[in-house]
């Protein structure tokens, strides 16, 4: 593949804030509604949609391609936004450290109680992804 296509890493590595989980949280309801739209209009008719599948190469546990790019210093452990198409409407973030190694992680609350921005789970993540 010719570098010059390559995704630039100011396009790929983006943080993951409040933002993007009300971006997230508006996808997932946007697609609630055209599942619901299409079940009634193709009841009779049966027609199957193409499904996305999570990309090979953007695995849990599996090194980051060199096709990304290096990642930011500032950027090694911290919560990205998933670039991989298939998660666009699953509330997940990605981490990335610093063997570029991924790992992915619930939007959701854990325990219940501690969400993805609190900082015992920032520490936490830290510590899981720490090489």
């Amino acid at each position: 593949m010719d570098p010059l296509f390559w995704p630039s890493e100011t396009n790929s590595f983006r943080r993951f804030t409040p933002e993007s989980l009300a971006a997230i949280e508006e996808r997932i309801a946007k697609k609630k509604k055209e599942q619901v739209k299409v079940k009634g209009k193709n009841k009779d008719q049966g027609v199957e949609e193409d499904k996305l599948t999570p990309q090979l190469d953007l695995k849990n546990c599996k090194k980051l391609p060199s096709l990304y790019g290096d990642i930011p210093a500032d950027l090694v452990g911290e919560p990205l936004e998933d670039f991989d198409p298939y998660y666009s409407d699953h509330k997940t973030f990605m981490v990335v450290n610093k063997r570029r190694t991924i790992f992915r992680f619930s939007a959701a609350p854990a325990l219940f109680i501690f969400g993805p921005f609190n900082p015992v789970r920032k520490a936490a993540i830290k510590i899981l992804v720490h090489s």
